[in-house]
């Protein structure tokens, strides 16, 4: 049988999980195929249409198509659901080759040690499911090194109380341009006597290959990157992958079913742009849709062995699911309380804020009982987008809408004589009961599947955490000298970060995935996306989905080498 395979390896989604997967089999001499369910979309095509990018589902799926149902409330007032479609609220994110990696940000912090034994370092967590990793810091620390090689991290390390143990003394890539801005956050913060160091980015500096540096076009995040600076896994693995002649990706690929035979992935079922289906077989299969999918797709995939989903016979797949979570503040810098000279740096177009502080990360206040886990605060300037910017001066300080004469005072105000400064906190998502995935049974997309219910409960403990750590940051606002401070703690969570609901643990009663990320009941299955975090730091995940993904690529080169037999 093993003869007669294609393919080495089929990947279902074509992100952070996956690119570095085909990066490394493709380029080790296997034959590697990606089922992407959305477009391929070229860099030539990735323009900073503002219409695209922020008032069209066009890198998302059209929600009359497909569609979750989002569950919220609490234990004690109920929960009530609404669908996706009914709501407005698209909770997709990048569906397209290398997903939602085109569109990112690109913030590339490290987890630290401490994140990988959360329950062993600071205990449980009331109405949490905390467990510690089954690998350490220093098994993934290569990987981390690996991706800001292969993928281009920016950056400079400095040293400060929370700084991870590291085996390379900096970054590949200097720094990215800075405004002048992010000198006055330094220091405003050396005042306070608050460390802070320029944010590590998964974009280019300088040019890497065919990868162009940064042209600073003031468009960043929902965005995709025209330079290719921008470590995508589009631009950076998967352009690379397809050289080899290893690679195949097939966009517009829809995959329903993993097929299973003898606790073996026989086949991957999938339909066509043209709703035809399809199947694809290979020694191994890896999924990467982003957790929620991937989740749905097990639950999906039901067998005589596996009545309630592939690999679920302990009922844990969709369970404990995550976001990289806090909140964001902002404050505003009028032009009148500037010099022309500051006001001319200020307004520069393109340069970055690229300024963090890791103080809060952990928390030692007299205040708590004993040390927490707190968090990271990056710096940004609001969104370049002007539609987004323009349709929030839509109303008034006591909250009456505005229009005409007042409406056009506002905005001319707001473009043409302030700058919005901002801060966004990352703090640990506290996996729960009441933060999961499962099948909808009532809905279904237009294939006729069920899709996703997504229970999107929240520990309160995380937006205490949240809050205290914006109430030190507004602090520094005050010293910069910024007006109208305010910030926004919440327990909602963002669509395009998001983790766990196929954990992995050394103990198959109550996770899914070995340590390998294998799953414990299927042989030949893998899971390469974010859903393998049991927690998921105070970082954005993208990095780590990434440095963990080049270990799993390195398990499963093995595991081939070694004439793997399905």
């Amino acid at each position: 049988m093993e003869n007669k395979l294609k393919y080495d390896v089929c990947i279902v989604g074509s992100g952070a999980g996956a690119g570095p997967i085909a990066f490394e089999l493709s380029k080790a001499g296997f034959k590697v195929v990606v089922l992407e369910k959305g477009p391929w979309f070229k860099t030539k095509d990735l323009s900073k249409d503002e219409i695209v990018a922020t008032r069209r589902s066009v890198f998302t799926p059209n929600t009359k198509d497909e569609f979750h149902v989002l569950e919220r409330g609490s234990k004690d007032k109920g929960w009530k659901s609404k669908s996706t479609h009914a709501s407005g609220y698209d909770f997709w994110n990048g569906n397209m080759v290398g997903g939602s990696s085109n569109l990112m940000s690109a913030y590339f912090h490290r987890m630290k040690p401490q994140d990988f034994k959360l329950k062993t370092v600071y205990g449980n967590i009331e109405g949490g499911n905390i467990e510690d990793w089954p690998i350490s810091y220093q098994e993934l620390e290569p990987y981390y090194t690996k991706v800001e090689q292969i993928i281009g991290v920016s950056g400079k390390v400095v040293n400060h109380k929370n700084l991870e143990p590291r085996s390379t003394t900096d970054f590949p890539y200097p720094p990215l341009k800075e405004n002048i801005v992010s000198t006055w956050i330094d220091n405003a913060a050396k005042k306070l006597n608050i460390e802070t160091f320029p944010t590590p980015r998964g974009i280019l500096s300088e040019q890497k290959n065919e990868r162009k540096a940064c042209f600073y076009s003031n468009y960043c995040g929902s965005y995709g990157c025209s330079s290719d600076a921008k470590g995508s896994s589009r631009v950076s693995l998967l352009n690379e992958a397809i050289k080899t002649g290893n690679c195949t990706i097939l966009p517009y690929s829809k995959v329903f079913l993993l097929e299973e035979n003898n606790k073996s992935i026989e086949k991957v079922h999938y339909y066509t742009r043209n709703n035809e289906k399809k199947s694809v077989a290979a020694k191994i299969t890896v999924v990467a849709a982003q957790a929620i999918e991937t989740a749905r797709l097990l639950l999906m995939s039901k067998s005589k062995n596996f009545p309630n989903g592939i690999a679920n016979n302990n009922g844990q797949v969709g369970k404990n699911l995550i976001f990289s979570a806090g909140g964001t503040g902002s404050g505003l810098f009028s032009f009148d309380k500037l010099s022309h000279r500051e006001i001319k740096e200020l307004t520069t177009p393109g340069l970055w804020v690229n300024r963090a502080i890791q103080e809060w990360y952990e928390i030692n206040d007299t205040q708590f009982k004993q040390p927490l886990k707190g968090g990271t605060v990056d710096f940004v300037f609001e969104h370049a987008n002007g539609i987004t910017k323009a349709f929030n001066q839509k109303y008034a300080n006591n909250g009456d809408l505005i229009y005409g004469s007042a409406l056009k005072e506002k905005l001319k105000n707001y473009f043409t004589q302030q700058k919005k400064l901002k801060f966004e906190i990352f703090v640990d998502w506290t996996p729960t009961d009441d933060c999961f995935v499962s099948l909808d049974d009532k809905h279904t997309d237009k294939w006729g599947n069920p899709v996703a219910k997504v229970r999107l409960g929240y520990n309160t403990h995380d937006v205490k955490i949240g809050k205290y750590i914006a109430e030190k940051t507004e602090v520094i606002f005050k010293e910069m000298g910024a007006t109208e401070i305010r910030s926004n703690i919440t327990g909602n969570p963002p669509s395009n970060l998001q983790a766990g609901g196929c954990r992995f643990g050394n103990n198959p009663k109550t996770s899914v995935l070995d340590k390998n990320c294998k799953t414990h009941e299927i042989k030949n299955l893998y899971i390469a996306d974010g859903s393998f975090m049991p927690t998921g730091g105070s970082t954005t995940f993208t990095f780590t989905i990434y440095a963990n993904s080049f270990r799993v690529a390195d398990i499963i080169k093995k595991e081939l080498n070694s004439k793997y037999d399905i």
